[in-house]
């Protein structure tokens, strides 16, 4: 046990440095941090780090280590979600409602038609499904990894630029939550429909898909409605201390656990399970003050973990193949043409200007950590082989350093200069 711990100390360190230097070279070219810290995480993995030096990435990640490491990613990817979800503003539908849901509609219809296009030929290819994962499962899949947005990114983008206000902002911003929300649906009930046989629960047998679906249904609507209410109670306490007590910290947390548990349990993931909780949790000091003191250990600690986790599951090797290679580019211009193209066109539809249309369409197309999520849960539930795994790594990546050089180039450049509006403390990443 000593040894495991000195070695989960001396990973710790260097995932932490290797991320820091990547990311302040992201930041240098214009790039988010969490850019440097996705690559960082695929050159501590087989992509480099295995490649030229098998035995120490051998003797710095053992397989004891590793399972450490994991639980680790799992805790941060958990609280990441959570906090996303205390920045989730259902008000931002109201005021553009129409056209936020017809961008996120074009952003998810075009992805799931492709999606179900791409699935047949994917599904006959080694190593990119599982060999038991149906052809609309794969399709499912493919649209949820295609359509999904960074969120967290994007709207990071338009606080920093000052457009909380504006036209642009508030579409995108709409129309990215409705996006991811809808998306992350679809993922559950992808992976509700891969479960086969049967499983226990509260000393019943009951069919995974039935349990996933309908225990996660049951959990979304309680916490959203009874949920909601008692958990005011929480939001009274810290409005009238003015403060996150150590107490009140606690059973935060301790709720959070219950959460991320109950869906992991059900067969769906632990993240779903925080960002219910995030959504559901008051506003007001309370979340303010939890962001403020959960935001920094986990996206400085914990999320480094997770993107090394990844990394670790990367092959860029494999796409030396001409087969995945073709494939990879197939995925990449799918993802890229697909999503931005349709956002595109739906806010030109709804009357928006040209330059707007087109920021929105690179903002929506980017998916950052938010892709990562997915295919790890995918990877990790044995739904998507390493080959395919790989691929949308890529894509995440290459998708994510577009959005800022396209967004300045389309829009960044005429932007009024406007005071930002106060939009929280948003999670860094995407």
């Amino acid at each position: 046990m000593q040894v495991l711990a000195a070695s989960f100390f001396l990973q710790m360190a260097v995932i932490l440095l290797t991320c820091r230097l990547v990311g302040m070279l992201a930041k240098k070219v214009g790039q988010p941090q969490v850019v440097g810290e996705m690559i960082a995480g695929v050159l501590l993995g087989p992509s480099l780090l295995g490649l030229f030096f098998p035995d120490l990435m051998s003797q710095l990640f053992t397989k004891e280590s590793r399972s450490v490491l994991f639980v680790g990613a799992q805790l941060g990817v958990g609280l990441y979600m959570f906090l996303v979800g205390m920045e989730f503003k259902t008000e931002l539908f109201r005021s553009r409602a129409r056209s936020a849901a017809s961008v996120s509609i074009a952003g998810m219809v075009v992805p799931f038609i492709l999606g179900a296009v791409l699935a047949p030929w994917l599904v006959k290819v080694p190593g990119i499904f599982a060999a038991n994962v149906k052809i609309y499962e794969a399709g499912l899949f493919m649209g949820a990894a295609i359509a999904i947005t960074a969120f967290p990114m994007l709207a990071r983008i338009i606080y920093e630029r000052g457009l909380s206000g504006t036209s642009l902002g508030t579409l995108a911003l709409a129309a990215g939550a409705i996006d991811d929300a809808a998306a992350w649906c679809v993922l559950a009930i992808v992976l509700a429909s891969f479960g086969a046989g049967s499983t226990h629960f509260l000393g019943m047998e009951v069919n995974p898909a039935v349990l996933a679906i309908g225990g996660g249904a049951f959990y979304a609507i309680f916490m959203l409605t009874i949920g909601k209410k008692l958990l005011a109670r929480l939001g009274t306490w810290a409005e009238r201390d003015g403060t996150v007590s150590p107490a009140l910290m606690a059973t935060v947390l301790m709720l959070f656990c219950l959460s991320a548990w109950f869906t992991d349990h059900i067969g769906i993931h632990a993240v779903f399970g925080g960002f219910v909780l995030g959504i559901a949790m008051p506003r007001g000091v309370l979340t303010e003050d939890l962001t403020r003191k959960l935001e920094p250990f986990t996206v400085i600690f914990l999320l480094p973990m997770f993107f090394t986790f990844s990394g670790l599951s990367t092959k860029l090797n494999m796409l030396v193949d001409p087969a995945v290679l073709i494939i990879a580019v197939v995925i990449l211009l799918a993802s890229t043409l697909g999503k931005g193209v349709a956002c595109w066109a739906a806010a030109r539809l709804n009357g928006e200007d040209n330059r707007t249309s087109l920021a929105v369409g690179a903002l929506m197309n980017s998916r950052g950590l938010m892709e990562l999520i997915i295919i790890n849960i995918g990877l990790q539930k044995g739904v998507i082989g390493l080959k395919l795994f790989s691929i949308l790594v890529v894509m995440a990546i290459v998708t994510t350093l577009m959005a800022t050089p396209i967004f300045e180039w389309v829009y960044g450049r005429h932007q009024r200069n406007k005071k930002p509006t106060d939009l929280g403390n948003l999670p860094i990443g995407g």
